[in-house]
């Protein structure tokens, strides 16, 4: 008995072993092809092969980096960016849900509303830019209108499937131990939902960063938008990838500490 218990701990050992060793490898490569890319758009843009003026490189984008930091202008833009983004996230995310739930509760409202989610999920946000201006004003109200009305109707349709889909023999099991609707829906459908909403706090991250984009394109003062807008007028190129070099980080950042929870909910 003890010798295979010893024999399946050393299994699980190499086990262990193994996926330590294919995250490393994985790892490696992902940076390897990072800094091969940069270096390859370094040696392009040096050599003429690809005109720096409009593609930039990675040394011109660091000098960029260095005079918006220098002249303080680039903290300001990237906390009014990530402050937007972050509240425009938030708020998206605990409507979103809400939503999904009352949905989910009453089954008479969900079938009068879901023509008019599907609508508002293929309209064209960006066709209401100057709506919510009128409606709220310009500046930081207007970015995250917009970035609540990008990802809130995926977040209602997502949560609200993932509810639909819980298990109908649990539930059903869980009705014959008289248990009511709350009971239901906080100790079964929540808890079923959990990866369905890792999932959707995934997909939001970047959709949260193109609302912000997009309403800080339309009116705003501050923020890697109004960066990107300001470069792409006055033909500075290299701010606007320096921008979008900094969206990339920022919205990587968000994205990790969505993994860092998946990780932590799948132990």
């Amino acid at each position: 008995m003890k010798k295979k218990q010893h024999n399946l701990s050393k299994a699980h050992e190499k086990y262990l072993k193994r996926l330590r060793k294919d995250k490393i490898i994985v790892i490696f490569w992902q940076i390897t092809l990072f800094v091969l890319f940069l270096g390859l758009w370094e040696l392009l843009a040096a050599t003429g092969a690809i005109d720096p003026f409009f593609f930039s490189s990675p040394s011109r984008i660091a000098t960029t980096l260095a005079d918006l930091a220098v002249n303080g202008n680039l903290f300001l833009h990237i906390w009014t960016s990530l402050y937007e983004t972050i509240i425009g996230f938030v708020i998206a995310i605990v409507l979103g849900v809400a939503i999904a739930i009352m949905l989910w509760w009453s089954e008479k409202l969900r079938r009068i509303m879901e023509p008019y989610l599907i609508i508002l999920n293929s309209l064209p946000k960006i066709a209401l830019g100057p709506m919510i201006i009128f409606w709220v004003g310009s500046g930081t109200s207007a970015t995250v209108v917009m970035c609540v009305l990008i990802c809130l109707v995926i977040t209602i349709i997502s949560m609200l499937n993932a509810f639909i889909s819980c298990d109908q023999d649990k539930m059903l099991l869980m009705k014959s131990m008289r248990a009511n609707k709350w009971q239901i829906l906080t100790k079964l459908v929540l808890p079923s939902a959990l990866p369905e909403f890792i999932s959707v706090l995934k997909i939001n991250v970047g959709m949260a960063w193109v609302g912000t984009v997009m309403g800080e394109y339309l009116s705003s003062k501050a923020g890697l938008g109004y960066l990107i807008n300001y470069g792409s007028q006055m033909l500075k190129l290299d701010v606007v990838m320096t921008s979008i070099a900094l969206l990339c980080l920022l919205a990587a950042g968000m994205y990790g500490l969505v993994s860092l929870l998946e990780r932590r909910q799948q132990k």
